[in-house]
């Protein structure tokens, strides 16, 4: 496997080539597009839908991801190829009586954060995708996923790790997925380009990582929670039909020079398609007190 990265915009890919593409197995995760199964026309209302979402979140199921549309009044439950159809019952067992609210969504593959070791940031015996260059006062950092900062203290451009990036400042998995890891090795450049904003359902988005390079797709619904097989639980990503595999986890999501989100689980794959969900970029900023650039 090649420690080079895709470029992502022209100052960026060379930060990407310069850190091996800042590349983490850890997560690189994949989805095939869900078909949505017909649900009931039962109404239930924002509060009905409120009650519902917290059922299917205490059916303690995995391999699934549900959101609230309130536009069609349903709660849309996207389950994996793992989930069976007893599981399918508790789902909708909780909700009782408000049950019909419920629309189902199938995936191939399986949902998860996938842990592999690789050639790519180089951190333990894991590689991840480097997300978006940002600054707090005249220190440089990076963001990436934050299961990818949970298993790594420190980060190289190479697999030997003879060359040092820098450490994990913060990482945050589950409940969310984001890390900032700072940038100690001064000889590598950090370019920029790039300005924080929110997604909205129907951009035309773009998302690079060292595994699958460059792939396009759409966004899809926002503040979604997945589940992954395995435990760990997000909340507030971003679904889109983007494709993504291991070691893809971490790395940038984009609409032109708008930074939206960073990757962090699916399933599928790049050959017949997937789903990827991403942390937004716009809260991980934020709680770091950094500016992306």
């Amino acid at each position: 496997m090649r420690v080079e990265r895709t470029s992502v915009r022209g100052g960026l890919a060379r930060t990407m080539r310069l850190l091996a593409a800042c590349l983490c197995l850890v997560a690189g995760f994949a989805y095939a597009a869900p078909a949505s199964a017909a649900a009931s026309s039962q109404h239930v209302g924002s509060r009905g839908l409120a009650a519902v979402s917290a059922a299917v979140e205490r059916s303690g199921v995995q391999g699934i991801a549900w959101y609230v549309d309130a536009a069609s009044d349903r709660v849309v439950v996207t389950v994996d190829r793992s989930v069976s159809a007893g599981e399918l019952a508790t789902i909708k067992r909780g909700a009782g009586s408000s049950a019909g609210a419920i629309q189902i969504a199938h995936a191939t593959g399986v949902f998860a954060p996938l842990v592999s070791p690789g050639d790519a940031i180089y951190g333990g015996n894991f590689r991840c995708s480097l997300g978006f260059n940002v600054v707090q006062g005249n220190t440089f950092y990076f963001l990436t996923a934050g299961h990818c900062g949970k298993v790594a203290k420190t980060w190289y451009t190479n697999a030997s790790h003879t060359t040092l990036i820098g450490p994990t400042i913060n990482a945050s998995f589950p409940g969310n997925d984001y890390a900032l890891v700072r940038y100690d090795n001064t000889s590598l450049s950090h370019p920029g380009g790039f300005t924080v904003a929110n997604a909205f359902v129907g951009e035309r988005v773009t998302r690079d990582g060292s595994t699958t390079g460059v792939h396009s797709g759409t966004v899809t619904a926002l503040n979604v929670t997945v589940r992954y097989q395995g435990g760990g639980t997000v909340r507030g990503m971003i679904q889109t039909n983007v494709c993504a595999e291991p070691g893809d986890s971490g790395g940038p999501l984009y609409d032109g020079t708008r930074a939206l989100g960073l990757t962090s689980g699916g399933s599928g794959n790049c050959h017949t398609g997937g789903t990827t969900f991403y942390q937004p970029v716009t809260e991980a900023a934020s709680v770091y007190g950094v500016t992306v650039f």
